[in-house]
């Protein structure tokens, strides 16, 4: 079982590949999502996963959480 971090909040407003970066560090996942703005995933919660929502510039716009 995963006992590392569930969320990055000092991540917001970095880079999204810093942020992948820091996430595979931190729980070894390899499963990690970069969803640009307006961009659709599916609803169902996974603890293999982390998705990083971006903004326009490829800048954390919210916490990455596992889910």
């Amino acid at each position: 079982m995963n006992t590392g971090p569930r969320q990055w909040p000092h991540l917001v407003g970095r880079s999204a590949q810093e942020a992948v970066q820091v996430i595979r560090r931190d729980t070894g996942l390899t499963n990690i999502q970069i969803m640009q703005p307006d961009m659709m995933g599916t609803m169902d919660y996974r603890t293999d996963r982390v998705r990083i929502q971006v903004d326009q510039y490829g800048r954390v716009s919210s916490p990455p959480t596992i889910g």
